[in-house]
């Protein structure tokens, strides 16, 4: 895997255009003296063919005023009715002032996880983004990137964008807009101008900061358009309009088809034409969390301590179990990730998930508060005996988890596996982080949910699993018997019966699926797919083929069959 010299430049670089750049939006007396009465086309932002190597260096801190009461908000739709005709600071953007360094035409935040504002319901996650040179911004250097709103305590994901002018010394208006979200109760267009400032810092560990995002774009997976698969694959007959088939276009954020080492991705639509920047656009994992977080955990626990960590009791973990209604004495690791504790209200298929009690438990921001409501529910089988929904379970799975490292080595769960699996993996940084209690980043990790994503990142972390067998460069990471479980490999160990009208199989955090020649009638041989699933229509399906399918939505959509089964024409699911 190529990685870069330490202070290289990052690839791309140096912009060869001339300067010479037609623009009609967002102009150099738009940002300088304008307003923003309405969201732009997204390509405005968009670093242009022929832009020229930015003449400025840009080193500290920019600043934006006024944040709580300028910008416009139109809203699309709002379930449980956030906002009314009148203003509300749902409506406005947080408190904006990050720092950034520069590495040749990149713009790069100090910051690029999740960032907390202390803003009643907004955080922020910002993204790399570029700087450059037009000729008719009159000497200034012209800076756009990409950031996020996250909703606090949750992992509703509204995409955003923003520019400004840059002389070396001062800065013109800062644009913004969000025209895109992964969301499916909240969405809405937000916008603005706002005046800021930009005050020149030296950034301490601003070489190491070039570097590592120097060697994160080297590192990125190949890409190519999705459309690509044809081309790539003559003869096969590959039906490329099958991949994000059987999703309403207009809430589908982004789909790709991993195969053979390739991305091969579509574009990301917004409201007002395609994000400036696909490859950095932020894709919430809600439930894909329980897959590639709590299970890769346990995974690599397995790895460092044995398989018997699959029998460890959650009691013995976590003490707020004596205060819960339900039975915990013999409920291991393995049925909480599982979700088979034995412990529930409801067993109709997510009937527990959809409940009050669950929007208790979501809505808990204090870790007091969430795990009281993650042990309210009173027994009703004995542990792996039936399966039934439950996020809090996996949250519970994951303090246990927790508090078992404590013992081993004094860390943090979540910092465990962003250290020895996601670094390692080569992801972005800006996946490096997760949602937790207290709206802190000291507290403890939701596990079941939180995490965020890029197009590169998700086929990293798929083909860790789908392709390289848990291994890192040569190193066993994750334990092999353990990820054999989860991928359906174990022919003794196919997981537990889900609930639901469709015969899927849940195991170590994974659903699966049994293709067989009666339903599909293409395959001459029965076999699993085992797939990671998230709210609101995510879906990430690892073939036994080798190829990955995925697809992040947010209408209710769950179509992947057509797809998958597309990738047989590329490489065959039977001998």
């Amino acid at each position: 895997t190529p990685t870069p010299i330490p202070g290289s430049t990052v690839p791309g670089d140096p912009l060869t255009g001339s300067g010479d750049v037609t623009r009609t939006l967002l102009t150099y007396n738009n940002l300088m003296s304008g307003s923003s009465t309405a969201p732009v086309d997204d390509g405005a932002f968009a670093l242009p063919a022929n832009a020229a190597m930015p003449e400025h260096t840009f080193e500290g801190r920019l600043e934006l005023f006024n944040e709580a009461t300028s910008g416009g908000f139109s809203e699309i739709r709002d379930d449980y009715a956030y906002t009314g005709s009148g203003d509300s600071p749902r409506k406005h953007l947080p408190e904006f002032s990050f720092q950034f360094v520069q590495n040749g035409s990149h713009f790069i935040p100090v910051n690029q996880g999740l960032s907390h504002t202390g803003h009643p319901y907004w955080n922020y996650i910002v993204g790399p983004g570029r700087i450059w040179k037009e000729n008719s911004d009159n000497g200034y250097a012209r800076v756009s990137f990409p950031f996020a709103l996250i909703q606090r305590n949750a992992n509703c994901t509204h995409n955003g964008v923003m520019t400004f002018l840059f002389n070396g010394v001062s800065v013109s208006n800062v644009r913004y807009q969000i025209t895109q979200e992964t969301c499916v109760y909240f969405k809405f267009n937000m916008w603005g101008q706002l005046s800021a400032a930009y005050t020149a810092q030296t950034i301490p560990n601003a070489a190491t900061l070039r570097s590592n995002h120097a060697a994160e774009v080297t590192n990125r997976l190949p890409t190519k358009p999705i459309a690509d698969l044809a081309t790539d694959f003559p003869g096969s007959g590959v039906d490329v309009s099958a991949f994000g088939s059987g999703v309403t276009a207009a809430h589908m954020t982004s789909y790709g088809v991993v195969i053979n080492g390739t991305n091969y991705v579509s574009g990301c639509g917004t409201r007002y034409g395609q994000y400036a920047y696909c490859g950095s656009l932020r894709l919430p994992s809600y439930s894909t969390a329980k897959s590639a977080f709590a299970s890769v955990a346990l995974m690599r626990l397995g790895q460092l301590y044995g398989v018997n960590i699959y029998n460890l009791l959650i009691k013995d973990y976590v003490s707020e179990y004596a205060s819960s209604p339900g039975v915990w004495t013999t409920v291991t690791f393995n049925h909480a990730l599982d979700m088979a504790t034995g412990n529930y209200r409801l067993a109709g298929y997510e009937a527990d998930e959809a409940g009050s009690y669950m929007e208790t438990f979501f809505l808990a921001e204090p870790y007091t508060n969430k795990i009281t409501a993650a042990f309210n529910f009173p027994n009703r089988r004995l542990p792996g005996q039936l399966w039934v929904y439950h996020s809090s379970d996996t949250f519970l799975l994951a303090r246990a988890m927790n508090n078992y490292y404590v013992t081993q080595s004094g860390g943090d769960i979540f910092n465990m596996v962003r250290d020895q699996v996601y670094v390692p993996l080569k992801l972005s940084a800006g996946t490096l982080t997760t949602l937790r209690t207290d709206n802190s980043p000291t507290g403890m990790p939701f596990g079941g949910y939180g995490l965020f994503w890029t197009q590169d990142d998700i086929a990293k972390v798929a083909m860790l699993l789908n392709n390289q067998n848990g291994m890192i460069n040569g190193s066993q990471i994750l334990n092999s018997s353990m990820l054999a479980d989860a991928m359906q490999d174990d022919s003794a160990d196919r997981g537990m019966d889900t609930t639901g009208t469709t015969a899927f199989k849940y195991n170590n955090g994974f659903w699966a699926k049994e293709m067989t020649p009666s339903e599909f009638p293409q395959y001459a041989c029965s076999f699993w797919i085992p797939f990671m699933s998230g709210y609101g229509g995510i879906t990430v399906v690892m073939a036994p083929n080798g190829a990955t399918y995925y697809y992040f939505s947010d209408n209710e959509e769950y179509f992947w069959y057509d797809a998958i089964n597309e990738t047989n024409k590329l490489s065959p699911m039977c001998p």
